[in-house]
């Protein structure tokens, strides 16, 4: 049991995937795993662990944003000893090159956030996917004929801002969509030899304003649920 996690050790596997939304987790949990087992509801961050296709796999909540995402990420890598935590998340695209729907797999986050710097001494600005679990989840789009794009982030402390134009750093870093936590969780995982990736779902295009409505979002985040799954099996 850690400060933020109420879960007992041994309660969560060794490869987790992480959405944002502790609901999100419970509905992955609920469609996805079997046998199921709440493990930790703690300030209602919701942390399952089940199995899939045999295989024991644990799905919690980040929170939003580097702090949120700091503390969980730390305490499952330290308290719980995950080794491989798999992002799920959605993103905003600065560009009409992506589209909504699009799965992106994250390369490297790019941030103006002092996060990495002030918590483990990183310095730089980019931080890359951590482990081969970036890879895995490559080979495994193809074999499930999914495209999952390769791509740099922009990872932003800032959902609201004065000046809408693209940041300077995602202009720098070539980043076609923004989000707020794999810089973060990179920065972590980095500092402690874990495997760390991120898989986004494009839900909004932000020049045009299109986005998926909330009831698209079920069948839209499916194909990315299912290979963070598929991907979190090779990994165990």
């Amino acid at each position: 049991m850690s400060i933020h996690i109420s879960a007992k050790k041994g309660e969560i596997a060794k490869v987790l995937l992480q959405p944002g939304d502790p609901l999100r987790a419970q509905y992955i949990a609920e469609n996805f795993l079997e046998d199921a087992r709440l493990v930790s509801k703690t300030r209602g961050i919701l942390y399952y662990t089940g199995l899939y296709k045999g295989k024991e796999i644990s799905v919690g909540a980040s929170g939003m944003g580097f702090p949120s995402i700091g503390i969980y990420s730390y305490e499952l890598y330290t308290e719980y000893d995950v080794e491989t935590i798999i992002r799920i998340g959605t993103c905003g695209a600065y560009t009409t090159d992506l589209k909504v729907f699009d799965i992106l797999n994250v390369e490297n986050a790019a941030s103006e956030s002092t996060y990495a710097k002030f918590a483990w001494e990183i310095e730089g600005d980019s931080i890359s996917h951590q482990g081969n679990i970036f890879d895995t989840i490559h080979s495994t789009a193809e074999e499930l004929s999914l495209q999952a794009k390769p791509v740099h982030i922009h990872s932003s402390d800032i959902f609201y801002r004065k000046d809408f134009t693209v940041p300077a750093i995602a202009t720098k870093y070539n980043c076609p969509a923004v989000e707020m936590e794999a810089f973060g969780l990179f920065a972590n995982a980095k500092h402690l030899g874990k495997n760390a990736a991120t898989i986004l779902t494009v839900t909004d295009i932000i020049p045009t304003h299109e986005k998926i409505s909330a009831d698209q979002r079920e069948t839209a985040l499916k194909p990315m649920i299912e290979l963070a799954l598929e991907s979190a099996l090779k990994a165990l």
